[in-house]
């Protein structure tokens, strides 16, 4: 998944409750993919993992306002975006479950690392600290990906917005003039 940053949420003691986390997609023992991550114990979203096991993931992707005097007539502005929800059931994992996610999250970010730090050589002081996480794994039930790139737009229309775009100095701008770009060849 290129973008595994994102928000997961649910109901915690009567309020809808998020967190900013990394989410890895994996394959559970039936194949079946899943979502796998971790929270502190002192979140009380965790908690709520064990009464309340229906859950939301959601992945922003790249997004940049456009402005309506790209157009040929007169409109108003909007925000063009890519946008990932993802429906799902959450399991607590412990153990060997647990610590195998922990390597694999911690393998896939550190492969480009300078000097490498890997599950295998972490201290058992170190290693203790995986008693102050919950772990979890979230049985995925449904995706809606929704995304918004001027797709209304007339072919004149269009090309200026990814060329506008292409010139702003901020790179999600940049990212969505590429996507843009990418879906009308």
């Amino acid at each position: 998944m290129a973008n595994s940053f994102g928000i997961l949420i649910n109901q915690t003691k009567g309020k809808i409750t998020g967190t900013h986390i990394p989410l890895e997609l994996d394959k559970d023992e039936k194949g079946d993919d899943v979502l796998v991550g971790h929270i502190s114990k002192a979140n009380p979203q965790g908690e709520s993992f064990k009464t309340n096991e229906d859950i939301l993931a959601i992945f922003n992707g790249p997004n940049a306002y456009v402005s309506s005097s790209w157009y040929e007539k007169e409109n108003v502005p909007t925000w063009n975006y890519i946008a990932v929800h993802i429906y799902g059931k959450i399991r607590i994992i412990e153990g060997d479950e647990l610590y195998d996610s922990l390597k694999k999250l911690v393998d896939k970010y550190e492969v480009n690392s300078e000097n490498p730090v890997s599950m295998e050589k972490m201290s058992s002081e170190m290693l203790r600290q995986i008693n102050g996480i919950v772990g979890f794994s979230i049985k995925i039930n449904e995706i809606q990906a929704a995304y918004k790139l001027s797709q209304n737009r007339n072919t004149s229309d269009y090309h200026n917005i990814v060329d506008k775009l292409e010139n702003r100095e901020d790179p999600l701008s940049k990212e969505v003039a590429n996507t843009m770009k990418k879906r009308r060849q």
